[in-house]
């Protein structure tokens, strides 16, 4: 009887726990950002996901989530990862001038990475999507990162660091498009010291006070 017991109480602890997953979920968390940062969201299928990180699409599900989740959790891993060199420099750096040189100059060394895909994941993976959802979590992120410079600068201004007369907007919306150029320009076969090149150019228009 005791035995017939045990017996219950595994199966039933068995159901509860369920089965074991037979793959690392951080690597395969890790293949499928390459895959989504070099061919970009809307070209990577299940198909090609469930290759890449060795798995079964029942196994994908089941950790995962659906496609779109799975692109969702990508880019947050990218953000603690890869993406993390601009809020680094901004939080770390005494002045924006300094947080954002640093920003353009890590991302020169970040987008032409041998190691990874070039480029950045956030400024090209919703080329071609298909999904308003996507383009706006990606759309999202970048906005994010302006409006943190934009912050910093105005923080600045306020310390007198920047002329009282500097448009915070217009200066963070100028770094950000030097950003993002400087990732279609790393994806295009540029240089990292073409790209230091160009975020040292676009540090020369900075007001001083």
């Amino acid at each position: 009887m005791v035995d017939g017991q045990d017996t219950k109480a595994q199966a039933s602890t068995g159901r509860t726990r369920g089965r074991p997953r037979s793959f690392d979920r951080a690597t395969a968390l890790e293949k499928a950002l390459m895959a989504f940062w070099e061919h970009g969201y809307e070209a990577t299928s299940v198909s090609d996901l469930t290759r890449i990180m060795g798995i079964g699409a029942p196994s994908l599900y089941a950790a995962f989530g659906d496609k779109r989740s799975l692109f969702e959790e990508v880019v947050q891993v990218y953000g603690a990862t890869h993406g993390a060199f601009s809020d680094r420099a901004l939080a770390e750096e005494p002045t924006a001038r300094a947080g954002v040189a640093r920003m353009l100059r890590e991302a020169a060394a970040e987008y032409t990475d041998p190691a990874h895909p070039y480029g950045c994941l956030v400024v090209h993976a919703a080329t071609n999507c298909t999904s308003p959802e996507v383009e706006e979590l990606l759309r999202g992120q970048r906005n994010a990162n302006i409006a943190a410079m934009a912050s910093r600068i105005r923080a600045d201004i306020a310390a007198g660091l920047l002329p009282a007369g500097t448009d915070a907007g217009a200066l963070a919306r100028h770094a950000g498009a030097m950003i993002q150029g400087m990732s279609q320009q790393a994806r295009d076969g540029a240089s990292r010291a073409e790209l230091e090149a160009v975020a040292e150019i676009a540090m020369s228009i900075w007001p001083h006070d």
